[in-house]
């Protein structure tokens, strides 16, 4: 899984990446993951046409929250928020096209529902990406 795009496993039911490839996909399912949660919009640069047969075909279950990049919503946050609490005990696998909305959102996740220590979240990828500031106002999102 390493070899995928900015890759990054959250715990033992969650991993996010960038956009991953067919083939990525196919070691994806193999690894026992049943949903995956596409952040990215269809007209993506990058992005994997057909993504949701590719993952339905492997057996996994395929979701859409499309989430521009220029800009992202409360809403687009709250949706993720909810659907990831939904899937807590399933195996799931996140993605946008860099893993950059992702690890934006995901770092609401951690801090309100995850509740991981702040040096515990990998935001490796802030070292590539510095978030403007619609992307700060999401990442200052206090959940109740």
């Amino acid at each position: 899984m390493e070899s995928i795009n900015n890759y990054i496993k959250i715990n033992e039911n969650i991993a996010t990446s960038g956009q991953p490839t067919q083939v990525e996909f196919e070691k994806i399912a193999n690894a026992g993951y049943e949903y995956v949660i596409n952040l990215a919009v269809c007209h993506s640069e990058g992005r994997l046409d057909n993504e949701d047969k590719i993952v339905t075909d492997l057996g996994m279950n395929y979701l859409h929250i499309p989430v521009e990049f220029t800009e992202p919503t409360q809403e687009n946050l709250l949706d993720f928020v909810e659907l990831l609490e939904a899937l807590s005990h399933r195996k799931v696998w996140v993605h946008c096209i860099m893993n950059y909305r992702v690890t934006a959102f995901m770092y609401v996740f951690h801090k309100y529902i995850l509740q991981t220590p702040f040096d515990d979240i990998d935001l490796s990828l802030l070292e590539e990406w510095c978030p403007d500031a619609s992307w700060q106002s999401i990442m200052k999102t206090k959940l109740q």
